[in-house]
């Protein structure tokens, strides 16, 4: 059996698949700053549906630019999302941090009765203040982020929270939507979510930064 007839051409594609995520999201509901994330969101997970469950703060994306644009810190939960952030199109200096592996965090979890993910926010410290927190995997990490400021802890410029799965994912990103203290926010509604879209949102930023400055 013959491979069916598909594009090859790397540009055609990139094209292409702007162009139906253009046609079939309903980006226009969208306010400009939203848009460039909104259709990196699309584009990363497939699912032109996702713009009806996502869950934003007035000024979210102009906080992360402005945020990327002066050389913050990006922390992210997990390897992953750390892993699909092109870091060589952020700003000089944005450095992408992701603390789950420290030797510290397996002893840390015992401590406060918690998951590895969510004991590696306690090693954020204070650089946390000011910077963008990412989140595509670890809801308990997403609750520590909002449990520690309820505590007094740093504040980031913007929470991008993404975190998936059937366990406190959904409770997560609507505590997040609801409650964001203080913070600016984007996130989406419900169970879906994960590291390629937290991802995407970061290189967003990013590539509307550059493009801003061209």
């Amino acid at each position: 059996m013959a491979v069916p007839e598909h594009l090859r051409d790397p540009a055609a594609i990139t094209r292409q698949s702007f162009a139906i995520v253009e046609a079939e999201a309903g980006l226009e509901r969208l306010p400009e700053p939203m848009r460039a994330i909104a259709t990196r969101l699309v584009h990363a997970s497939g699912m032109v549906d996702i713009v009806d469950d996502l869950r934003f703060s007035d000024g979210a994306a102009e906080a992360g630019l402005k945020a990327l644009a002066a050389g913050a810190a990006v922390f992210t939960d997990v390897e992953m999302v750390r892993a699909g952030i092109i870091a060589n199109r952020l700003p000089a200096g944005c450095e992408v941090i992701c603390a789950l592996n420290d030797p510290s965090v397996g002893n840390l979890a015992k401590t406060i009765a918690n998951t590895r993910s969510a004991a590696a926010i306690d090693l954020w410290g204070q650089r946390l203040e000011g910077a963008v927190a990412v989140f595509g995997n670890a809801p308990t990490a997403l609750f520590r982020l909002l449990e520690r400021i309820d505590n007094g802890g740093p504040r980031p410029s913007v929470i991008l929270g993404f975190p998936v799965g059937f366990v406190g994912a959904a409770e997560s990103k609507a505590e997040l939507a609801s409650h964001p203290r203080g913070c600016q926010f984007i996130t989406l509604a419900g169970r879906r979510g994960g590291s390629a879209m937290a991802a995407a949102a970061v290189n967003a930023l990013a590539e509307a930064l550059a493009a801003s400055a061209s």
